[in-house]
């Protein structure tokens, strides 16, 4: 696979901050940092400034690899949220702030987007959302003032590997999905997109997650610390890339494995071997470099809704209170913004509360069983699509460093959890990048260099101590009209198994 010494770099720009983690052949950690971002929310726009994205990667980057003997570094690949675009012009300079993943202003685009693409949409499995990069493009171009001659579209990883490389780079096909990239044909659909009125000219090439960019430029190599000339590699998506680095031990990125990112919101990503289709465009699938289908969607739940609600308290300490409420008094819907995208699509959607919480405790209970019981409901619906959901589930982002809330999900889920031991979606970057220039297929890489992670089985007497609040949600999305009657009945079903 590589040396011992050989070491890897893998980034991550997710909502809160660029994460940078170094880790080498034999799977020892070498590295890890991070520097944060901000955003600004209003009502359904979320944006950031991409100069920052950069600024923060180079912080990130020169404290991780501080210590690390430069010439051991052999790679870099990236990763960034899906669905996360701006326009910018043939230099690669910002034309306009970075509309970020879960930004759902496109509404009405994304019906024109669905009709006009119907039938392409449909044949690569999804339905295109107001939050995906597509409709989002469209509302740039004419919303944005006069969109200059020259603009073009790049995802949020598409501007940082550019920097990286100091020249125009290819876009990955993960990160360029959501855009309508066609998976099957490997191919922009001209057709789709001409009758939107975007020029070929507009969008990048594309090139499959794993193929060499090109090399580190010397200005980068100065902000980063990363030696000129260091392979930059075409990455993933960061819920792909969190699928890869929680995938510690045997099996883990076979067919029917999943993995539960629970970072500011919930990201599910499985391995399947055919493509399954979502009518209604919750599910969507991206190309394993393995040449599988990773299957999965993203819900705006999540622990950001901690954070929210408690700002700087000790979440340890209210956990520990949360423990005591089992059930909880009131049941929760945690939307950390607003509108949700899966395990149902619902543009308009609020957090909500059915009940009275005794008190603080009780509250934070709530909020922990909420976001499990939407996971729950995430694999009901994968469930009801024809997913394959019977193999490992491991469990990784910042959620998964809690005990506590691991053992709840795996009692919620009423199946075992695999906790992943430092898997984070820097990591698998690293490995992905480690992959490319071995040779080697991605899983096999993934078990020579990871370790597994710790499983947690669920208390006997959980599942059923849950079952009554679960069905208790799924009864008010349904009455909401949010959940359609296929999914609420199939998730009666087997909650009754």
């Amino acid at each position: 696979m590589g040396l011992p010494d050989d070491t890897w770099v893998g980034l991550d720009l997710g909502t809160q901050g660029a994460r940078c983690t170094v880790v080498s052949s034999s799977g020892e950690l070498l590295g890890r940092a991070s520097s944060p971002l901000t955003s600004r929310r209003d009502g359904d726009r979320h944006e950031q400034d991409p100069e920052d994205w950069w600024r923060a990667v180079c912080r990130a980057c020169r404290a991780a690899v501080a210590d690390v003997p430069r010439d051991s570094i052999r790679a870099v690949a990236g990763c960034a949220t899906s669905g996360t675009i701006l326009l910018v012009n043939r230099a690669g300079a910002p034309l306009t702030p970075g509309l970020m993943y879960d930004d759902t202003r496109a509404t009405d685009e994304a019906r024109r987007v669905n009709e006009v693409g119907e039938a392409k949409w449909a044949s690569l499995g999804y339905r295109m959302q107001p939050s995906w990069a597509l409709p989002k493009l469209l509302w740039l171009r004419g919303h944005d003032g006069e969109t200059p001659p020259d603009a073009r579209l790049a995802h949020q990883a598409d501007f940082v590997s550019r920097r990286l490389v100091g020249r125009d780079v290819a876009a990955d096909a993960s990160h360029a999905l959501k855009s309508g990239y066609d998976l099957l044909e490997e191919t922009w659909p001209h057709r789709e997109l001409a009758e939107l009125g975007i020029g070929s000219d507009v969008m990048p090439d594309v090139v499959r997650p794993g193929t060499r960019l090109g090399p580190i430029g010397r200005e980068a190599a100065e902000a980063t610390g990363i030696p000129a000339g260091t392979p930059v590699v075409a990455g993933m998506t960061d819920g792909c890339a969190a699928h890869i680095g929680a995938a510690g031990g045997t099996g883990a990125l076979e067919a029917g494995s999943w993995n539960s990112d629970l970072g500011t919101t919930l990201v599910l990503k499985g391995v399947s071997r055919r493509l399954v289709h979502d009518a209604a465009g919750g599910v969507y699938s991206h190309r394993s470099p393995d040449g599988d289908w990773l299957l999965g969607g993203a819900s705006s739940v999540g622990a950001g809704t901690l954070s929210a609600h408690y700002p700087g308290r000790d979440i340890d300490a209210l956990s520990a209170r949360a423990a005591e409420r089992e059930p909880a008094g009131a049941v929760s819907y945690p939307l950390v913004s607003r509108g949700e995208r899966f395990p149902f699509t619902r543009p308009d959607a609020e957090a909500f509360i059915v009940g009275a919480p005794a008190d603080e405790g009780d509250h934070f209970a709530a909020l922990l069983q909420g976001v499990a019981f939407v996971e729950r409901l995430c694999f009901d619906y994968l469930d009801l699509l024809g997913a394959p959901t019977h193999g490992q589930i491991s469990l990784s982002g910042g959620a998964a460093r809690s005990r506590y809330w691991s053992q709840l999900r795996a009692d919620v889920l009423r199946r075992p959890v695999r906790v992943s031991a430092s898997g984070d979606a820097g990591l698998g970057m690293a490995l992905l990048a480690a992959a490319s220039l071995s040779g080697k297929r991605l899983a096999d890489v993934a078990a020579e260099m990871l370790r597994p992670g710790d499983t947690v089985e669920p208390r006997p007497g959980a599942g059923e101590r849950f079952r009554r609040p679960y069905l208790r949600l799924i009864e008010e999305l349904e009455r909401r009209g949010w959940v359609p009657e296929a999914l609420a009945s199939h998730g009666r079903s087997r909650a009754a198994a």
